[in-house]
Formats: structure tokens, sequence, C-alpha cells
């Protein structure tokens, strides 16, 4: 498929975390020319690092087929992780600017490869000053914490 035939998407996306670690929620928006998808989820331990990687990745893996995508979301360690650090890690063997192993390395391994699939653009928003879709993923992402605090205590 061309670059001028894929289609776009936007793509909005949040992570939380109560606690860090703690209980951690992701909120995600597509949107594909008048189709709007959200999606959430979250994790009983996490970070809200991860909870930021994990949103994208979600998201990008929902596309069926290669897009031109842009990715919004708040979240500076994503954006500049894919835009600036990335290939420094990988050519130091995943390691980091101090020598140290980069974390979260299986969350970026898997947004890696989901990148080659896609044409991205990579937006940074500032979070919680009134963007109508960060502020929805932001949402979604606290409404999964809940649940996922909620069903921890029903399960024991």
């Amino acid at each position: 498929m061309t670059n001028k035939k894929r289609q776009s998407v936007t793509i909005y996306t949040d992570g939380a975390c109560s606690g860090n670690p703690g209980p951690g929620g992701y909120g995600a928006i597509l949107q594909y020319g008048e189709t709007t998808r959200e999606i959430s989820g979250c994790e009983v331990e996490t970070t809200n690092n991860r909870m930021e990687l994990t949103a994208v990745i979600q998201a990008l893996s929902r596309l069926k087929r290669p897009c031109r995508v842009k990715v919004v979301t708040d979240s500076v360690y994503v954006v500049r992780g894919m835009t600036e650090w990335l290939p420094g890690w990988i050519k130091r063997g995943w390691i980091n600017s101090q020598k140290k192993p980069v974390l979260n390395r299986d969350l970026w391994e898997s947004l890696l490869t989901l990148s080659k699939i896609h044409m991205i653009e990579w937006v940074w928003v500032k979070g919680h000053h009134g963007h109508k879709e960060n502020e929805r993923c932001d949402q979604l992402a606290r409404e999964a914490i809940l649940q996922c605090v909620k069903e921890a205590r029903n399960s024991r």
C-alpha cells in the first residue's frame, strides 16, 4: 500500500496510576473519519510509565492495516522515547544514557514493532489543560483503575 493510500487515524492516549507503583489504568480514543472508538484497561500493580506505553500499544494493536497515525499523548516519556531516545538505546544494547538497563524494555520493544507497521507522528500535549480528548482518556484510565481495584477486592 502506498503512503498516499494509507488511512489516517488519530489516537489519543493517557495512562494513570494510583500510587507509583500501584493499580494503574490506561485509556485511548481512536478516531477514523466519523468513527470514534474508546478503549481502556488496567493492571493491579504497575507504574504510570507502563500505563502510558500500554495505552499506545493497545490502541495501535487495534488497527487492522498499515495507517498514517497521529498519536497524541501528554506523556513526554512516550514521545521522547519514540522520537529521541530509542535509537541510542538500541545502539547501546538497551542501555540508557546513565549506563543502566532501559526500564520497560518489553513494552518499548512491543511499541517499536507496532510502530514499524504504521507511519506515526508523535504529538505531545500538556495534560490536564482542557484538551478534550486528553481529558477523556484520563477519565477512562482512572475509571479503569477503580474497576481494577474493585475486582481485586472482590477476588479476595
